[in-house]
């Protein structure tokens, strides 16, 4: 699973070593006018969480750290890519049983529910695949490509099948 997490990510600091900051901070799309590097922070700043939490066992995803350099400049999402990777590959497999609190705002003030690290990591995977493929759209309209074919899509979606003519 681990390996999954740290394979999708790795497709994130990929884009960002392929893109110049001015790419990066475009806000000129619609209908949100959002960033590839607030969408790239926004997914870091959740792992980061986790990670911040783990030794408690208390994920707080409302003390997201929002550095604004990290959505201003490509050097410095990168690095947080490779931190948020550094802190991944020190996981334990047996970690990913410990049950854990996750704190979070969902609307109407904060509540907390018990989980795995696991499926909070698995949850943060798949929120990191979502987050790609908006991405993908901003690269679309920017008339950027993709940096692989399976950028911000999840592994569970059906592959197309071409019928041969």
């Amino acid at each position: 699973m681990i390996e999954d997490v740290i394979k999708n990510l790795e497709k994130g600091k990929y884009l960002l070593e392929n893109i110049c900051d001015d790419t990066y901070t475009n806000k000129s799309i619609a209908p949100y006018h959002s960033s590839i590097g607030a969408h790239s922070r926004h997914i870091l700043d959740m792992f980061h969480c986790v990670f911040l939490g783990f030794e408690s066992q208390v994920i707080d995803f409302t003390k997201r750290e929002r550095n604004t350099n990290v959505e201003t400049y490509t050097a410095y999402g990168i690095t947080y890519f490779n931190t948020i990777i550094g802190k991944l590959k020190n996981i334990e497999h047996s970690d990913l049983e410990i049950v854990v609190s996750v704190v979070d705002d969902l609307g109407s003030g904060c509540c907390t529910v018990k989980t795995t690290l696991g499926a909070i990591l698995a949850q943060s995977h798949s929120h990191a695949i979502h987050h790609f493929a908006t991405i993908g759209y901003l690269l679309h309209h920017l008339n950027v490509c993709l940096p692989c074919d399976s950028f911000g899509v999840n592994p569970t979606t059906p592959k197309k099948v071409c019928a041969d003519k």
